[in-house]
């Protein structure tokens, strides 16, 4: 479970002015870089070095680690982008899945935020991780038609990403995993 420490300040709203909203781009995508570490490689003060923007103002968006990472999860997923893929059907589903599952998958510490997070009341991370679990559901929900059916296909990703972590599974065994859930779901 993921601990934050509660004399923290709450996660400030995402900017709306083009200034500040250039620097908070930029934040994200420092953070990128640092997503393919462990959460505890990630450090506030060498993100926003390499932003090139002061640590007060990452510390204002993003208060912890944890944080960051989401907020970058957060930005992934919106961008997907669904209801624009030329595919239809499964094809474009599976399309979906996959990036769902490598953006997971490629990003651990990303994924650590994610399978270590929950719920609690008065958390600024529960409002959070809800936004990333509406966001997910309703791009995979675009392509399958059905939010059941996305609910189980997120579950999904969330057990093979762990199986593959766990050298239960190859990259490939979970990728062909995922199609045919894909598949099978499509024909309910």
């Amino acid at each position: 479970m993921l601990e934050l420490n509660p004399d923290l300040p709450p996660m400030a709203l995402p900017p709306t002015l083009p200034r500040q909203q250039i620097r908070y781009a930029r934040i994200l995508d420092a953070a990128a870089g640092f997503a393919r570490k462990g959460l505890d490689s990630v450090s506030l003060s060498e993100v926003a070095a390499k932003a090139n923007v002061p640590l007060g103002t990452l510390y204002r968006y993003f208060p912890s680690p944890t944080h960051l990472m989401l907020g970058l999860y957060r930005k992934q997923l919106g961008e997907l982008q669904v209801g624009s893929w030329p595919e239809s059907g499964v094809r474009s589903l599976t399309g979906v899945m996959m990036e769902i599952f490598h953006m997971r998958l490629m990003q651990p510490a990303v994924e650590q935020c994610l399978s270590q997070g929950v719920y609690a009341k008065d958390k600024d991370t529960t409002v959070l991780l809800r936004e990333i679990d509406a966001i997910a559901e309703q791009a995979v929900t675009v392509a399958s038609g059905d939010a059941a059916k996305s609910r189980v296909l997120l579950l999904t990703v969330s057990g093979l990403v762990q199986a593959v972590r766990c050298r239960r599974l190859s990259l490939f065994e979970a990728e062909e995993d995922l199609k045919k859930a894909c598949s099978l779901l499509t024909r309910c």
